[in-house]
C-alpha cells in the first residue's frame, strides 16, 4: 500500500496515511481514462449548432435565367450553395453528442486517474480544511503553504466557508467526493484531499 504524508493547513507534516491499493494502486488503463474524458466533454456539448441547406433558405423558387443563349453558366436557383445567400452544402443540424460508458469502466477510469496522481506525487492529503470566515486571501495562504498552484480541492463536506473562499481563485476548483471526475483530476496539476474525503472515496470505490 502507498504511504502519503498528511499535512496541516500550515503546510507542516503531521503524520502519514496508508492508501488503499484497490483505489489508489490499480493498474492504469490509459484507454479507459481517455474514453472517460472524451465522454465528459462530449456530454457537455450543447449540440445546438444549425445552418440552413438550400431547401431551407428563402427565395430561389424559379430559374434565374433561361438555360441557353445568355452567355452565363446555367443556373437552376439563386439559392444554390455557390450563390451569395445560398444554402450551406453539408449544413450542421442539432444533434446529441453524448454517449454512455459502463459503470465498471467509469470506476476503473477514476481509479486509474487517482493512481496516476499518487504515482506522480501530485496527491496531497491534509488533515482538515476549515475556515472561520469566507476569506480568499487565507485560502490562498493555505495553498502557498502546501506549495500548490493549480489544484482540485476535494472535500468530504460542503463547507461553504471553504468553497466560497476558493471560488475566486482561477486555478482552483472545489469538489465533493461524489462529484469528482476523471477530467478534473487530470486537468488540475495537484489533487488536494482531506483525510475524511480519502476515507469516503475508499469506502465508495474499494
Amino acid at each position: 500500500m502507498a504511504n502519503v504524508a498528511v499535512f496541516n493547513m500550515e503546510g507542516k507534516e503531521v503524520g502519514s496515511l496508508e492508501l488503499n491499493d484497490a483505489v489508489f494502486g490499480v493498474t492504469i488503463n490509459e484507454h479507459l481514462v481517455h474514453m472517460a474524458v472524451v465522454q465528459q466533454l462530449a456530454n457537455n456539448r450543447q449540440g445546438t449548432q444549425k445552418a440552413k441547406t438550400r431547401s431551407e433558405v428563402s427565395g430561389g423558387g424559379r430559374k434565374p435565367w433561361r438555360q441557353k443563349g445568355t452567355g452565363h453558366a446555367r443556373q437552376g436557383s439563386i439559392r444554390a450553395p455557390q450563390w451569395t445567400g445560398g444554402g450551406v452544402v453539408f449544413a450542421p443540424t442539432p444533434r446529441d453528442y453524448s454517449f454512455k460508458l459502463n459503470k465498471k469502466e467509469k470506476r476503473a477510469a477514476l481509479k486509474s486517474a487517482l493512481t496516476s496522481r499518487v504515482n506522480d506525487n501530485k496527491f496531497i492529503v491534509v488533515d482538515e480544511l476549515k475556515m472561520e470566515e469566507i476569506k480568499t486571501k487565507k485560502f490562498q495562504e493555505v495553498l502557498n503553504n502546501l506549495k500548490v498552484n493549480k489544484a482540485l480541492v476535494v472535500l468530504n463536506d460542503n463547507d461553504q466557508n471553504v468553497v466560497m473562499s476558493a471560488r475566486n481563485i482561477p486555478a482552483v476548483k472545489t469538489a465533493l467526493t461524489n462529484t469528482i471526475n476523471v477530467y478534473d483530476i487530470l486537468k488540475y496539476d495537484t489533487v488536494v484531499v482531506t483525510k475524511a474525503a480519502v476515507a469516503t472515496i475508499e469506502e465508495v470505490y474499494a
